[in-house]
């Protein structure tokens, strides 16, 4: 009976307010300020975010972003994490979601010591967290990526009409383990050149007229 009346609200909700329609990216230009960015992870002035010229995708670099142990690190600096809130100026009639995300990276491991990445995004006073991660064990001396892909059912839209800004969480972290004495391990999402810039690619609907 709950699920038959749950069904019918369902129904009556999206007669009263139809679903955004899928649309092409806008053609002006849209300007990304970073309203706050906090963390171990981007100091100030560290951290960088444009969008693409075709305002597919919107990328965010960081240029002090590694998380290390052993040799020469402080204890605290097993774990670097940033908070980055995003003011999107989006013509007003669309609105957006992320589609994909490509984390990308270096790290060197000794045999022994791990690693992890996480992250998390959402739009501002919504309880809907996207989620990704992933591991990383020793050895290791290479880049790494990871990509996190969401299925269309599970894409967060940017509610229409009102303003919310984007919110995305990332962390690094890395365990000595039980790797050699007098080595060193880390993981890094910083970049001088931009090769390790975070790519967020976007998925664009038009707002139902109000």
């Amino acid at each position: 009976m709950r699920r038959g009346a749950a069904l019918l609200a369902g129904a009556v909700l999206a007669l009263l307010c139809p679903a955004a329609a899928a649309a092409d990216p806008p053609t002006d230009r849209i300007v990304i300020d970073v309203v706050t960015a906090n963390g171990s992870g981007c100091p100030l002035g560290t951290t960088a975010v444009a969008m693409s010229p075709d305002n597919t995708a919107m990328t965010v670099t960081y240029s002090r972003y590694v998380a290390r142990v052993g040799a020469g690190a402080e204890p605290i600096e097993f774990r670097r994490n940033c908070q980055l809130n995003l003011n999107v100026h989006v013509p007003n009639g669309l609105t957006f979601a992320v589609a994909s995300v490509d984390y990308r990276g270096f790290g060197h491991l000794e045999r022994g010591a791990t690693g992890l990445h996480q992250a998390s995004y959402y739009f501002q006073g919504q309880g809907s967290t996207q989620r990704s991660g992933q591991r990383f064990a020793g050895p290791m001396n290479d880049d790494w990526q990871h990509n996190d892909q969401l299925a269309v059912s599970e894409r967060v839209y940017r509610p229409c009409g009102v303003q919310r800004n984007l919110n995305i969480n990332t962390e690094l972290r890395v365990y000595q383990g039980n790797s050699p004495r007098g080595t060193a391990s880390f993981l890094t999402m910083d970049s001088t050149d931009t090769a390790f810039s975070t790519v967020y690619h976007l998925t664009w609907k038009t707002c139902p007229a109000r």
